[in-house]
């Protein structure tokens, strides 16, 4: 019997099924998750990922033995970065689906796993990504949930300011003379929104500590200013 294991094992034919079943199952445990969280790259997305890698690294093994191997995984991890890119999105200052650009990049170490004969070492890493994306969870909403503390990390401040188009660089000269007449010299003034009628203004501030009652105390100042419509201040910690 375990010669005959050993025969059907060593067949090319089956090794390929193998890697491809693996793949497509432990490709779909984590597209399921991802899936049921209503990500943009749910399961059937990292199914293709982790079968298609398998395919690559297996083809590279029939085709060059390990140095076929090692070529092919060498390009499937720089190319899952093209795919991976698709699924950022930049919404203002947030930027939106790294997470599932990891959890494809890690779809891909799966299947090229799977690809060159690591089952087992396939399914190990699949309960981390698993683990990664569940269990690590609730820590992530915890620390989310916390106030940022200026003294425990680097924050970025901005003053935000609604105006008329017309009155745009008058504003501008506001947020200037206003921050720097407090101590607090500004790097740059983006635009993060514009419509028909309004545009708002962020100044980002220099500095990465800030005292919370001056910003208050400016934006208070701003909103005096018959060009100002509107006026706050945020807070976000530094990528």
């Amino acid at each position: 019997m375990m010669a005959l294991w050993d025969a059907v094992r060593a067949n090319p034919m089956f090794q390929t099924i193998l890697a491809l079943s693996t793949a497509f199952v432990l490709g779909t445990a984590i597209g399921f998750e991802r899936q049921w969280r209503q990500r943009s790259a749910g399961l059937r997305t990292n199914v293709l990922v982790a079968v298609g890698a398998a395919a690559f690294a297996d083809l590279g093994i029939r085709l060059l033995g390990a140095e076929g191997a090692t070529r092919i995984v060498s390009y499937v991890v720089s190319g899952i970065g093209f795919l991976g890119a698709g699924v950022i999105l930049k919404d203002g200052t947030n930027i939106r689906g790294l997470n599932t650009a990891a959890t494809l990049w890690c779809s891909a170490a799966v299947g090229t796993f799977a690809g060159t004969g690591y089952e087992a070492e396939a399914t190990i890493l699949s309960a981390f990504v698993l683990a990664g994306n569940t269990l690590l969870r609730p820590l992530v909403h915890y620390v989310n949930r916390s106030p940022i503390d200026a003294h425990a990390t680097e924050a970025q401040y901005r003053v935000h300011a609604v105006c008329e188009h017309a009155r745009v660089s008058d504003v501008r000269d506001a947020l200037y003379e206003t921050l720097e007449a407090v101590g607090y010299p500004v790097r740059e003034i983006e635009t993060l929104s514009e419509s028909d009628e309004l545009v708002e203004l962020a100044a980002v501030l220099v500095p990465t500590t800030a005292d919370l009652d001056v910003l208050e105390a400016v934006a208070t100042k701003l909103e005096l200013s018959p060009a100002v419509r509107s006026a706050t201040w945020t807070v976000s910690t530094i990528a």
